[in-house]
């Protein structure tokens, strides 16, 4: 089964513009990578005064996340887990803009630890030859909203 914007929509918050992945390329429980090709639409709803700034890609990094926890609980059979980016740390910005990248986009994440009621990931977004972003990001989860974290198995 293809991975695509449309399959990534069904299991995300991010609706319409919002959603601004095409395709998961490979995922393990340990990560993920995501290729778009967003970046460069004028209706990208992130675009400020005529470009979307570097800082734009954590929120690239993010819908890589929720894609990464959808699949972990389609795998383990749990119920959806609704979570929200409670902080990031350590990012580097290696450009000014994405707008102006003219390949495709890679949201990357990679399963640090967590529980029940966070995970950390580390994340960088490229392109095909260099790193254009990268940090740590938080992942918080309200009550109720359990699910696996990677290597655990449901019960």
């Amino acid at each position: 089964m293809r991975l695509d914007h449309d399959w990534i929509a069904a299991r995300i918050p991010h609706q319409y513009g919002m959603c601004l992945l095409d395709e998961v390329i490979a995922w393990t429980p340990g990560g993920i990578r995501c290729r778009s090709e967003s970046h460069r639409s004028p209706d990208n709803p992130l675009r400020a005064h005529g470009h979307l700034g570097a800082a734009c890609g954590i929120e690239y990094a993010a819908q890589a996340m929720a894609v990464h926890q959808a699949l972990l609980q389609a795998d383990s059979q749990l119920t959806s887990r609704s979570g929200l980016l409670a902080s990031v740390r350590g990012v580097t910005l290696a450009v000014a803009r994405l707008d102006d990248i003219a390949a495709s986009i890679f949201a990357s994440a990679n399963y640090v630890h967590g529980d029940e009621s966070m995970v950390l990931y580390e994340f960088s977004v490229s392109d095909a030859t260099r790193v254009l972003l990268a940090g740590r990001a938080t992942i918080a989860f309200g009550p109720g909203s359990a699910g696996p974290r990677p290597g655990q198995a449901a019960s």
